[in-house]
């Protein structure tokens, strides 16, 4: 079933690309995520869409917001994939799908392409946007407009 808007997001666990553990409670319920899962590094569309962020961080940093993306790739390739395109922020790998179907991302084509889903997630740790579309560049502007929505409050 997974997580839709309205949820407390459940504590979870994971590895950042550094290879160190992360905790969702050193982050969420503290101060607002996005947090964006995406097919795979290093093909086009998730290209745009990791830069896209990368572009607007300094935005989402400044209304309090951090972003992490989140895909079945290993370390190795987040570190790289991190490298080349100067991404600042932390990205997590889900090689076992656990992220996936805590959060309820659903694959596309039919089960054959990872899906492609971002959820904003508010200081109290609640889903207030989850939006699915396989369109990369549909990503961005929703979810800073979400992310200005609920920190004006």
């Amino acid at each position: 079933m997974g997580l839709k808007v309205g949820d407390k997001v459940p504590e979870f666990s994971a590895v950042r690309d550094n290879g160190e553990d992360f905790q969702s409670s050193d982050i969420i319920g503290k101060e607002a995520v996005v947090i964006y899962f995406y097919p795979k590094n290093f093909t086009p569309g998730c290209t745009k869409e990791a830069c896209d962020f990368r572009d607007s961080y300094a935005d989402f940093k400044s209304l309090g917001a951090e972003v992490i993306g989140v895909s079945s790739d290993g370390i190795k390739s987040h570190t790289r994939f991190k490298k080349k395109y100067n991404l600042p922020y932390t990205f997590l790998s889900d090689s076992k799908g656990k992220l996936k179907r805590l959060f309820g991302v659903k694959s596309e084509l039919l089960g054959l392409l990872p899906g492609r889903e971002t959820y904003v997630i508010d200081k109290e740790g609640i889903v207030q946007l989850k939006f699915n579309s396989m369109n990369a560049s549909k990503h961005l502007g929703k979810v800073i407009a979400k992310i200005k929505e609920i920190m004006a409050v």
